[in-house]
């Protein structure tokens, strides 16, 4: 099944909650299937909406996928202020998709800051999210791996050839867990943009970090939005070599909501790529079952 690419125009709304220095800016997001409910999956801070690919195929043959790019990410514009990289531009961009598109409940599936979107938005808007999958990220964001981020998200953007900027990828997207060539390559059509004089970087703003940069590293702790959440059917999926989701944390969060699968992936750490067919399958079971 093909995927069907679409825009829309986010206008500037002073009174959302957004940032008053936002301008309008358009968004991408593509749609897999037109039947059944709604399943939304957000990427992660320097990731985009086709990371979902294999997964949203799979599952559009019992529901209708939404993967959106955020805000300077694939091919959502850029926005003009690098401040207003932030969370309350991410929800509101969200729910302006959803409500122009008159979908009331979502599946949402969210990887690292993703997750984090969802948490917030399950907090802002009641009956949104009909069920959770948070891929590795919980109510705890160690100071540790805020810095690991740091240290190489919008720090090295340009590659002499195909071949530099692919073994950049290897690298830092090693804890990924991409055991299947075929899935790497996947990873590098979409991430990677040629310039035209033959040259590579990658398909985000680096600007999308300057928020984080601009802060102190500290750990962030999200307790204060699980309340909300308790009442939401939640798959948290941890990267058995995770250093932002920590067994510790995760061990909490499952202590304290009483609908929360716990799954953790062998050979992954931060965050799990959701490509292979064990993960694949083990999320469609858990939807199917928690619908």
């Amino acid at each position: 099944m093909q995927t069907e690419i679409c825009t829309l125009q986010i206008p500037q709304r002073p009174e959302a909650i957004r940032p008053a220095s936002l301008q309008a800016h358009t968004i991408s997001y593509y749609k897999w299937g037109s039947v059944g409910e709604v399943v939304l999956c957000v990427h992660g801070l320097t990731r985009l909406g086709r990371d979902f690919d294999i997964l949203a195929e799979q599952l559009s043959e019992k529901y209708q996928v939404i993967c959106v790019d955020m805000p300077g990410r694939g091919n959502s514009e850029w926005l003009k202020e690098p401040a207003d990289y932030n969370y309350a531009t991410y929800v509101e961009d969200i729910f302006f998709l959803l409500d122009s598109l008159n979908i009331k409940a979502v599946h949402w599936i969210g990887t690292s800051m993703g997750g984090i979107i969802a948490m917030t938005a399950a907090n802002l808007r009641s009956g949104l999210i009909r069920t959770l999958v948070l891929n590795d990220v919980g109510c705890l964001i160690p100071a540790a791996s805020l810095q690991r981020i740091l240290n190489y998200a919008g720090v090295q953007m340009h590659f002499a050839g195909r071949q530099e900027a692919e073994q950049h990828l290897r690298l830092i997207c090693k804890p990924f867990g991409i055991t299947e060539e075929a899935h790497w390559q996947h990873l590098f059509k979409y991430i990677l943009r040629e310039l035209q004089d033959g040259a590579y970087t990658l398909h985000y703003d680096p600007a999308i970090i300057t928020p984080l940069k601009s802060a102190e590293i500290k750990d962030v702790s999200l307790w204060h939005l699980w309340e909300a959440l308790k009442q939401i059917p939640i798959m948290l999926i941890r990267g058995m070599e995770s250093d932002l989701l920590l067994p510790e944390t995760a061990k909490l969060m499952v202590q304290q909501h009483p609908r929360l699968t716990l799954v953790e992936i062998q050979g992954a750490g931060h965050a799990p790529a959701l490509m292979s067919a064990h993960e694949i399958n083990t999320i469609r079971r858990w939807l199917d079952t928690n619908r």
